[in-house]
């Protein structure tokens, strides 16, 4: 298995904010004796949550040896955090679908099925970059569609950015700027164009209301965006993998039986929208 991470401040020669982190950890399967050397694999960026004060680990190397197991590359972002606010975490996560194309023949990645995939707080930067990845504050970094994800999870997102949501996220990444906060709701980002996305969310998290997911799916069904969502009906927030990889073993949180599920889920959704392994010289 090939592993690595870099800098990617370092890697594009940007100056990097002082304290800034930018990250990307990289786990690449060996491919089999016998198997075509042109093989190809989808890939799966990991932005892990911590409410924009904190990248919770829990959330990144459980969840892309996870994908790893289904035949995908993965990769994890430890993006910037507080006090740093937007656009900063944006520009980084972008960079990393910029490495991760541009080195797609180095990792045998098919560089048109790379999913980003977010958790509470790392799922609004998930949202975000799946909608801004052609905005001003990027555009310095690359085409559009070399930023923009091929589809997104998003798991128990910060979406809405009014009501009853989760505080400490927006008004970490707005900088307590009202009208930025207002911009970077999800429900205000999404446009037709913007990648089909997986949400799932349970409908007793106390932490990031479900109705985050709700008011987010309603606002892509309104745009006609692809979507799917599950509402699982018990389970804490922060729940990652759910297992004993991410818990205690005696501390496991209860949760409702099909929770533990929702990787192969979203699976099945990336492979309904296209994304498979292939061995084909021509893939696609």
């Amino acid at each position: 298995m090939m592993t690595e991470k870099r800098n990617l401040y370092d890697y594009y020669q940007i100056p990097a904010p002082a304290g800034a982190a930018g990250i990307l950890s990289c786990w690449v399967a060996a491919t089999p004796r016998k198997v075509s050397a042109a093989r190809q694999r989808p890939a799966v960026l990991v932005l892990p949550g911590g409410a924009y004060h904190w990248t919770s680990l829990r959330e990144m190397e459980p969840v892309a040896l996870r994908f790893l197991a289904r035949g995908y590359a993965a990769f994890a972002l430890d993006y910037s955090v507080a006090p740093f606010c937007f656009p900063v975490a944006l520009r980084e996560a972008a960079l990393a679908m910029r490495y991760i194309r541009e080195h797609a023949g180095d990792f045998g990645v098919n560089p048109r099925m790379v999913a980003a995939v977010g958790f509470s707080a790392g799922a609004h930067l998930c949202g975000t970059l799946g909608t801004l990845y052609d905005a001003p504050e990027v555009s310095d970094l690359g085409d559009g569609a070399l930023l923009r994800p091929d589809a997104l999870g998003l798991c128990y997102p910060v979406a809405i950015g009014w009501g009853n949501t989760h505080e400490m996220s927006f008004e970490t990444i707005s900088g307590g700027d009202p009208g930025l906060r207002q911009k970077l709701s999800l429900d205000a980002l999404v446009r037709p164009d913007m990648p089909p996305v997986f949400l799932w969310h349970t409908r007793d998290d106390a932490s990031v209301p479900c109705r985050n997911s709700l008011v987010l799916a309603a606002a892509l069904d309104e745009m006609g965006v692809d979507f799917a969502l599950h509402l699982y009906r018990h389970g804490q927030h922060g729940l990652s993998t759910g297992d004993a990889m991410v818990f205690p073993a005696h501390q496991v949180p209860e949760m409702s039986w099909d929770v533990p599920g929702w990787v192969d889920s979203m699976q099945k959704f990336f492979e309904e929208i296209g994304f498979q392994m292939t061995d084909r010289e021509d893939a696609q």
